[in-house]
């Protein structure tokens, strides 16, 4: 059994570096694409892949290569993790992931989801946000075991035709955070949403519109003409948020009280922790 970890990232140089080295150990291979960015997110790439061998970054105008990377992996005993910018997992709870993923507790899986804490604020080693449950998951960890053949996503991890083997199918789906805790959860994640996460944005975090709202798979002026032919590609959802006004962030993200956790295992002895408004 191997885990093996995917980026793609634009503009993300604030927590990126610290997201890529909290999976470094767990991860036999790491492809990072970087599409397109206009930060210092190369350079904070760059600095990962100088200190491990096994990381791989690109640059890309065309996000669909983030997925065409992992279809070589379909049909192996392979996990494929992951992770963007904005999503720091805890480095010593995954050591017990892998032992779990080892043993097999989730072979009859496609995808698995844990508990993910929404940040909105960040400082002197506390994070403020919203748990998942009840606001929505945003794990992303696929055991490739489970498909034969994985190709035609526009981005990695998401949709296309995955050919699945007898057993499986999209709802093959499992959630770690129903049998653990916050405190116990092997997989359990900080999500830097609604938090500065590039240092070309003002001091205040604006509500980013991802690929599924843009249709922006694809830079540059081929994008451009992507965009204009191809509007029905944005998510549907996407454009029920925008006529309604409403941030569709708050609406997934926002769910449930505000709790407050221990941010200092997700962050290395090195590492400085941001301070938020």
């Amino acid at each position: 059994m191997r885990i093996v970890g995917v980026a793609l990232v634009r503009n993300e140089d604030v927590f990126v570096e610290q997201a890529l080295r909290n999976v470094a150990a767990v991860c036999e291979r790491i492809h990072v694409f970087d599409h397109d960015s206009t930060d210092g997110t190369a350079e904070a790439l760059g600095r990962v892949a100088a200190d491990h061998d096994h990381v791989t970054v690109t640059r890309t105008q065309d996000a669909r290569d983030s997925h065409r990377a992992l279809e070589q992996y379909a049909g192996t005993d392979t996990w494929v993790l992951g992770v963007d910018g904005d999503e720091l997992y805890e480095p010593s709870a995954l050591g017990g992931l892998r032992a779990l993923l080892a043993s097999g507790a989730y072979d009859d899986a496609f995808h698995l989801k844990a508990h993910v804490l929404n940040c909105t604020s960040l400082d002197e080693g506390s994070a403020s946000g919203h748990l998942a449950p009840p606001s929505r998951p945003v794990t992303k960890l696929f055991n490739m075991a489970a498909v034969d053949e994985w190709a035609g996503c526009p981005q990695r991890l998401h949709g296309g035709a995955p050919r699945f083997r007898p057993g499986y199918d999209w709802s093959s789906l499992r959630y770690v955070s129903e049998d653990t805790e916050w405190e116990t959860d092997p997989l359990r994640m900080l999500h830097l949403c609604f938090l500065r996460r590039s240092s070309a944005e003002p001091g205040e975090a604006p509500v980013r519109r991802n690929l599924s709202e843009t249709a922006g798979f694809r830079r540059g002026a081929l994008g451009m003409l992507h965009r204009l032919r191809h509007r029905r590609h944005i998510d549907p959802r996407m454009k029920a948020y925008r006529a309604q006004g409403s941030t569709w962030k708050e609406e997934w993200y926002a769910r449930g009280p505000v709790v407050t956790v221990d941010a200092r295992p997700f962050f290395g002895p090195e590492a400085q922790l941001a301070s938020t408004p």
